[in-house]
């Protein structure tokens, strides 16, 4: 009887163990993560004018994947003007996706910003 009691202590322990362990190793991985979305996302646009587009690539000898979706902002409160300065700043929406692992709903995430954007004066002001 106290051997089956310990049994079924010890398999409750080891239970709980390999459980925490599992959160810490999805923590590690999570804050990779972030740490790669912030450089990738802190590089964008530095040295280059930023366009419109997507891009992908990977990080940690591929076990963390991105794709990036750059767009022009619009303001859903403010209508469109018809009139638009070609060599007024401009906002560009920023989409990153950061993956690893199988990539499920837990072992992704997503982060939003804006970037203000200087026309190209080589392009006549396009961006």
């Amino acid at each position: 009887m106290a051997f089956a009691v310990l049994a079924l202590a010890l398999t409750l322990l080891l239970g709980t163990l390999s459980g925490g362990a599992r959160q810490v190793r999805w923590a590690a991985d999570s804050g990779r993560a972030a740490l790669y979305a912030q450089s990738l996302l802190a590089d964008v646009g530095v040295g280059e004018v930023l366009r419109p587009g997507q891009d992908a690539g990977d990080f940690g000898d591929g076990r963390y994947r991105w794709s990036l979706e750059v767009t022009p902002w619009v303001d859903p409160d403010v209508p469109p003007s018809g009139v638009e300065d070609p060599f007024a700043p401009r906002l560009m929406a920023l989409q990153l996706t950061v993956q690893w692992g199988e990539g499920g709903p837990r072992e992704q995430m997503m982060l939003r910003s804006l970037r203000l954007v200087q026309p190209d004066a080589a392009n006549g002001g396009g961006l």
